[in-house]
Parts: structure tokens; C-alpha cells; sequence
């Protein structure tokens, strides 16, 4: 982080402190980026199986981040954290992050339940905005998972956020993403409401995409052999 970044963050904390946070950075990236490795390994090996035994793949594709020193510190900011290095990966628990993006409606709830069975995985939270969709339209299954990760004298339970969606969905997040950031943060109101019109309409195409894959199911379920 360059010196400009670091005088936005030190209105309220010292320079020690925010270069201790820094310095920690290196750490953090290298236990998430295999707490991420663990997670993402563990979905392609249930959607394999999943193919294997009901020849359909639930996951189209996925994707993975880890928060950025300028993100982490924007964030711990913005909740009025404590800002120590310490206590970082408990008061920040989408410091990693793995996006699943699935066919169909049904296939994000399979995932979910797939994960829940893993034994050696904890979900220690869950945020359903599918059912109950944010008030701009956002849409999307959040999981907080505790996965263990073996290092080479330790063993650490990290957190990782799944962020599981259909393709429409993730269209729909992508492109108000893009919106807010070029309007710095506050879309206009007509584009909002054109955006939300846009979430609903998606979610009615879901749903029928969703009548129309088990139907075609049903058909091979009951058609002779």
C-alpha cells in the first residue's frame, strides 16, 4: 500500500498500527489462499461425484478473491473494528472468498446441503438473499464455512465465504457492481429502479429455466430405455 493509501487510514489509527496490519498482510494471504484452495477443492470434487451419480454438474463455474490490504482496512474502519493484526480474522470473516455460480435454482440449494454433510467443514453462517432478496434486488446464497487447513507445525481453522448464484444472478450483480462504482457509490434512482424491474424479471426467468430443466428430467427419468 503506498503512502497516499496510508494517510486516508491513520485519521483514526496510528501509523504503527496500520503498518502492523500491513505487514501481517503476507501471512493472511498466504493461510487464506489455502483455506480457498481446500474449499474450492472440496466443491469440484462434490460436483464430480453429483455428475457421476446424477448425470448433471450443479456447478458451472467458480471463482475466488482475497480481500485486499486497502479493503481489509476500509472495512474494519467502516464497522469501527479494533485494528490489530491479532484479531483480524475474526472480525472479518470474508476476508476469503469463493463465488459459485450455478445452472439453476434448485442446483445452489444442492451445493448448500452438499457442504452442510462435510464432516470436517463448519457452517458458521448463512444469508439467504434468494428467498429474502435485498432491497435493491441483490440476490445470492452467502455461506461463512470453517474449513482446517494442515500447514507444517499447525493447524488453523479459517473462514471462507461462498457466495453461491445462478448465472442471471450473478449477471444482475456484476453490472450493478459496475454501476455503483462509476456513480462513486450512489446509483441514481431511475437506474435503480430499472435495475430492481431487471432482478425481478430474472428471478421469473430462473424459475422457469428451472421448470423447463426438470421437466426435460422427468422426461428422460420415465422415458424407455
Amino acid at each position: 500500500m503506498n503512502a497516499s493509501t496510508l494517510a486516508t487510514y491513520s485519521d483514526n489509527q496510528s501509523t504503527e498500527e496500520l503498518k502492523d496490519v500491513l505487514m501481517a498482510y503476507a501471512k493472511i494471504n498466504k493461510n487464506y489462499t489455502a483455506a480457498i484452495r481446500e474449499v474450492r477443492t472440496k466443491l469440484e470434487n462434490l460436483d464430480d461425484d453429483f455428475q457421476l451419480l446424477h448425470k448433471h454438474n450443479p456447478i458451472h463455474h467458480m471463482e475466488s478473491r482475497i480481500k485486499s490490504p486497502e479493503s481489509i482496512l476500509e472495512k474494519l474502519q467502516r464497522k469501527g473494528y479494533e485494528l490489530d493484526s491479532k484479531k483480524i480474522s475474526k472480525q472479518l470473516l470474508d476476508i476469503a472468498g469463493i463465488r459459485v455460480i450455478c445452472h439453476y435454482v434448485d442446483d445452489i440449494y444442492t451445493i448448500v446441503e452438499l457442504l452442510k454433510k462435510q464432516d470436517d467443514l463448519t457452517v458458521i453462517k448463512e444469508v439467504d438473499y434468494i428467498k429474502n432478496p435485498k432491497p435493491n434486488g441483490y440476490r445470492s446464497l452467502h455461506l461463512v464455512v470453517e474449513i482446517p487447513v494442515f500447514f507444517v507445525n499447525r493447524v488453523e481453522n479459517i473462514p471462507v465465504e461462498v457466495q453461491i448464484r445462478t448465472m442471471a444472478m450473478d449477471f444482475w450483480a456484476s453490472l450493478e457492481h459496475q454501476l455503483r462504482y462509476k456513480s462513486e457509490g450512489e446509483i441514481p434512482k431511475f437506474i435503480a429502479d430499472e435495475l430492481k424491474e431487471c432482478s425481478e424479471n430474472i428471478a421469473n426467468s430462473d424459475l422457469q429455466m428451472q421448470k423447463i430443466h426438470s421437466f426435460l428430467d422427468d422426461l428422460d427419468r420415465f422415458s424407455p430405455k
